[in-house]
């Protein structure tokens, strides 16, 4: 069995347009039916606003791993100078049920996250077909940093300007030299909000506070899930989401808009449904918004990835039975 640990993934590195790829792929097998993912449990104790969540899924095609993802997300650890965010994914060989790796470290998460939200962006740009574009992050911690270096490394030819705005002062020296020249930091969220084409959410809001009206052709990736007031609900064209049962509860944005504005599974789009046809045409005209509650499939995608990789260049312990 592999053990892979945070060092061992940066040795690989992050290969945006492979991982990209690879959520492409996951995101197909999803649509063929040939992926299984119980809704995930939440373990809380003591202190509520903590939990533990266990994340099973197998993943068909040539995927081919079945395995699970379990999570811990702590927000206070942030005040310790620990990470909030702290996991640990088991992979399982497809035919026996083997285990055949152990990855230690909550950054396949944030890859995963970004790369997601990579995935859809690809998909508005190419139907866009725009010149330059100003993007937006409100929200700098792993996450944010994390889909500033997913933007740069998949769009950065059309990148105008990349707003950013944290609640906490952002240290420039957390943006890479190479591409800091792209980036402004804003004093609000309003100035990132009003001034993005692709807006982005990466914050650890616990209640929504968006609320202006957003520009048409804009489009919303509500990636931390609590930061849009509800009755916005009413000013977006198309609403994506990666699964329907996962993300209508835990009072997200998605479960208020839904209790307090009648949002239904028919009024929204799964991922797997929302990469072919007509649902990207007249961009210009549309407000199209997505809110990831986040898949264990595209964690077990983006694990057994970095499983593979990590053979190839012999990289990680291998753990004796």
């Amino acid at each position: 069995m592999k053990y892979l640990n945070l060092k061992n993934l940066r040795e690989i590195g992050v290969d945006w347009p492979q991982i990209i790829n690879r959520l492409r792929v996951a995101t197909r097998i999803l649509g063929q039916g040939d992926v299984v993912q119980p809704v995930k449990p939440y373990l809380r104790y003591k202190n509520l606003s903590n939990r533990i969540i266990a994340m099973p899924a197998y993943v068909g095609g040539e995927i081919a791993t079945a395995g699970i993802k379990w999570i811990a997300s702590f927000p206070k650890n942030i005040q310790s100078n620990i990470p909030r965010a702290h996991s640990v994914i088991i992979l399982n060989e497809e035919s026996t049920g083997i285990p055949i790796a152990v990855i230690n470290t909550p950054l396949i998460s944030g890859i995963r996250t970004a790369g997601v939200t990579g995935l859809l962006i690809e998909k508005y740009v190419e139907n866009l077909k725009p010149g330059k574009l100003k993007f937006g992050i409100i929200g700098f911690g792993p996450i944010g940093q994390l889909h500033l270096e997913m933007i740069v490394g998949m769009f950065e030819g059309l990148i105008e300007k990349v707003y950013l705005f944290d609640i906490t002062t952002i240290d420039i020296e957390l943006v890479d030299s190479k591409y800091r020249h792209l980036v402004e930091i804003s004093d609000t969220w309003q100035d990132v909000y009003t001034n993005s084409k692709i807006f982005m959410t990466c914050t650890v809001s616990a209640a929504p506070y968006i609320d202006l009206a957003p520009q048409k052709g804009t489009f919303h990736l509500n990636i931390s899930l609590r930061d849009y007031q509800a009755h916005l609900v009413k000013h977006m064209d198309k609403i994506i989401v990666d699964n329907w049962e996962e993300i209508c509860r835990e009072n997200t944005d998605i479960e208020r808009m839904h209790l307090d504005f009648g949002l239904n599974r028919q009024d929204v789009v799964e991922i797997h449904d929302s990469l072919d046809g007509p649902f990207w045409e007249n961009l210009e005209q549309k407000v199209i918004m997505f809110n990831p509650m986040g898949m264990a499939a595209y964690d077990i995608a983006v694990g057994k990835y970095y499983l593979d990789k990590s053979l190839e260049k012999g990289i990680g312990l291998v753990l004796e039975d």
